[in-house]
């Protein structure tokens, strides 16, 4: 991959969506390590590249970065965990697999990961630092926050809006003209067919609220 024209990418952390991540590089990027804050994590990874300290992306400014933290558990924090790495706004990076069909008519923000499968149509937003897992359809003018998650297997219907900061968990189906306010959690293969609340938290179908944070269901 690295032909000497390919830009040297750090990713932050060594989670899940790093490790797939790795499958959408193209010959933009050429994988100089991961990043990550546990010690025990740190040294030559299961997978070849290896793991550095957070003192990387100081030690390594020709290095774009790619961050892709959170959870269902830990998706509120991702504002304040990717602006705590101190990243130049050029620095970020913009991975969008090679399947993936994305409209020259969208707008892709910075520190996005696209994965395989995902179809983003015309005029559809997607804002700064947002991670879509596979095979997801953002369908026309749909705008997708920053900070946001997209889970595996997840419609976004025309002109819907997620909030920054929100988390759509995989197998929901978002109808369109809705608002997903900020911070709200959609559970696993909910139907989403009324507006949701800023930070609230609903699943099933359709999305009723979530009453206890134990019954919220995880990705």
């Amino acid at each position: 991959m690295a032909d000497g024209t390919a830009r040297p990418l750090l990713i932050f952390p060594f989670n899940g969506n790093a490790v797939e991540a790795l499958a959408c590089l193209d010959d933009g990027y050429a994988l100089a390590g991961f990043v990550d804050d546990t010690p025990a994590k740190h040294g030559r990874s299961p997978f070849g590249p290896t793991v550095f300290a957070r003192s990387v992306l100081a030690d390594r400014p020709d290095c774009a970065v790619l961050a892709v933290p959170g959870s269902p558990t830990s998706y509120r924090q991702r504002r304040e965990v990717i602006a705590g790495l101190g990243v130049e706004p050029a620095r970020w990076a913009r991975v969008i697999h090679p399947r993936a069909s994305v409209s020259p008519l969208a707008r892709i923000g910075r520190n996005v990961l696209i994965m395989a499968g995902v179809v983003v149509t015309a005029n559809a937003v997607i804002g700064d630092h947002v991670c879509i897992l596979p095979n997801t359809v953002i369908h026309h003018d749909a705008v997708i926050g920053d900070y946001a998650l997209v889970g595996a297997n997840v419609t976004v219907a025309g002109s819907t809006r997620i909030g920054d900061n929100a988390y759509v968990g995989s197998g929901s189906r978002l109808m369109n003209g809705i608002t997903i306010g900020a911070g709200a959690l959609i559970g696993l293969g909910s139907n989403v067919i009324r507006d949701v609340p800023a930070g609230a938290r609903v699943a099933g179908n359709p999305a009723r609220p979530v009453r206890s944070s134990k019954s919220t269901p995880s990705n």
